[in-house]
């Protein structure tokens, strides 16, 4: 077992493990940490804990100290002076023609390392840029070109829900995602209605799956063969969270539907696939397209 913080260095970011040592350390805390872009300053979200040797990566870097009003200083100073290599970046992007997209600029804690973030539909010949760039700030300049999730992220905005994106709001890294989960889930097969703000699919498509897999196994299909208190019945929906299946089943030589509770179902034959949903092979395709 080890002794750890967790030190998070943007709102969003991801939280990182490190060894508090003999140091008061505890939420909401700034800390100034070695990493492997050199001494940072971060916020503590997680306090003093112990986790497996197998969670962590070693060797564990430690807390260098707690941070000073010289530090808060400086962090504020980075931001200001990020603000205005923002706008210094747009200009040689522009004197240089490059197709590209600028979402965010950050210095490293020492101002060892001035970082810019972009986005750009293929790759960017950006040599004269940096060139240009670090004749401007006489530092160390490197550009990172991210993907369309990343600068969702990076810029936030407003899901269909009509709340914050989570990725801008408390995801620390992303899921992966498919469509074929939104197929189990019932939801509308059209991209257009189960993509976010970024193009790709919902990040929320992850977060009932493991609900909606356990209650899939022992659920009916749609089209399957049933057996009823009532005798015997075709499925015509399953609703997997409430628990409840509507069974089409001949009474007095009509047909009538009725709801019954899923353990009271013995499943005769599987369902057959319908015409109007898609197969795995299409499914596979439109993830494809959707990147």
């Amino acid at each position: 077992m080890a002794e750890i913080i967790g030190v998070r260095f943007k709102p969003n970011g991801k939280s990182y493990y490190f060894d508090p040592g003999s140091l008061p350390v505890k939420p909401g805390d700034k800390v100034i940490v070695e990493t492997s872009r050199g001494i940072e300053y971060g916020n503590v979200v997680i306090g003093r804990r112990e986790i497996r040797d197998d969670k962590i990566t070693k060797p564990l870097k430690s807390v260098i100290r707690l941070a000073t009003e010289e530090d808060h200083a400086r962090c504020r100073e980075n931001r200001e002076r990020e603000k205005e290599a923002f706008g210094i970046c747009l200009e040689k992007i522009k004197d240089n023609g490059l197709q590209m997209k600028l979402i965010d600029v950050e210095y490293t804690f020492d101002r060892g390392k001035l970082l810019f973030y972009f986005t750009a539909d293929g790759r960017v010949d950006f040599r004269q840029l940096v060139k240009d760039l670090a004749m401007v700030f006489r530092t160390r300049i490197e550009l990172r070109q991210i993907g369309v999730r990343d600068e969702s992220k990076a810029m936030g905005s407003y899901g269909v829900c009509g709340r914050s994106l989570c990725c801008s709001q408390f995801l620390d890294e992303f899921m992966p995602v498919s469509i074929k989960m939104a197929k189990e889930q019932g939801l509308s097969l059209n991209p257009g209605k189960i993509s976010g703000a970024c193009g790709r699919l919902m990040c929320c498509l992850k977060y009932e799956q493991d609900t909606y897999e356990e209650l899939s196994k022992n659920s009916p299909r749609r089209g399957a063969t049933v057996k009823t208190p009532d005798g015997r019945g075709t499925v015509e929906s399953v609703s997997l969270l409430r628990g409840l299946v509507r069974v089409r089943i001949s009474e007095g030589g009509e047909d009538v539907i009725r709801e019954y509770d899923v353990d009271k179902l013995r499943i005769l034959s599987a369902g057959r696939q319908r015409d109007d949903e898609l197969s795995d092979r299409e499914i596979e395709e439109i993830d494809k397209n959707l990147g």
